[in-house]
């Protein structure tokens, strides 16, 4: 465990001691911050159909920043080691590839979740001066569980793409693709019929499943899907990482 805690120090200091970290953190914030400034301004002082939580976690913008914050925040984490020769010497030390890809890992859904904290400030506000329901705990800790489960998704997707390529482009291009396939499968999930024979897409509607989380319901199918997911994707990434062995 001392190892494992070691990289993960390593992996957070490379986000928070760089420039790229806060600068997806301001970018996060300020379109976050725009889009509430927005709701106050349309709502006003009557109360609102929907829960705050609801209002902008089920929007096209929240899985937009989701698809454009997994690249930008995964990209480097094997490609950069790959490209500088670093990833071979950290390989040489008493270092397991678990431990690795685990400590990538954990540092990424960290900082992703970090962005995403200045947001519980803009739904207090929301709900001070729109004159909305007091937040149900509940209901809060659902949505931020959503932010979680999606967040582990798309950046073991991203972990993966890092760690096929050495360019941090590629990299971000390749996990872009993928968060966007993944949007459209949503998509057609959301369209189609359920009783359709395409029922399996049931799986991928992502919106669904947020707006489950949003409004404090908890569904063990849908957290047992994510979890299988972002684990299947880490797994692809061990195996990526632990093929040098064989070149």
């Amino acid at each position: 465990m001392k190892i494992f805690w070691a990289l993960l120090r390593r992996e957070l200091g490379t986000f928070f001691l760089s420039l790229t970290g806060y600068v997806i953190i301001a970018a996060v914030s300020l379109i976050v911050g725009a889009t509430f400034v927005m709701l106050i301004h349309n709502m006003g002082t009557k109360p609102f159909a929907l829960p705050v939580t609801q209002l902008f976690f089920n929007s096209f913008l929240y899985w937009l920043l989701v698809i454009l914050m997994a690249p930008a925040i995964t990209m480097r984490l094997f490609a950069l080691e790959k490209a500088s020769g670093t990833l071979e010497t950290l390989m040489t030390t008493a270092v397991g590839d678990l431990q690795v890809v685990a400590a990538k890992f954990t540092a990424a859904i960290i900082f992703y979740m970090m962005t995403w904290l200045p947001t519980l400030a803009g739904l207090v506000i929301i709900q001070h001066f729109t004159n909305q329901p007091k937040l149900d705990p509940g209901v809060v800790g659902g949505m931020y569980l959503g932010i979680f489960l999606s967040g582990c998704l798309f950046v073991a997707i991203g972990c993966l793409a890092s760690a096929l390529t050495k360019s941090q482009m590629v990299a971000a291009v390749i996990s872009l693709a993928a968060g966007v396939l993944l949007f459209i499968l949503a998509y057609m999930a959301q369209a189609l019929p359920s009783a359709s024979a395409w029922v399996a897409l049931n799986f991928f509607n992502l919106f669904k499943h947020m707006e489950d989380f949003t409004r404090g319901v908890v569904d063990t199918r849908t957290v047992i899907f994510y979890v299988s997911a972002a684990f299947l994707f880490l797994f692809l990434t061990l195996r990526v990482v632990e093929s040098r062995r064989w070149k």
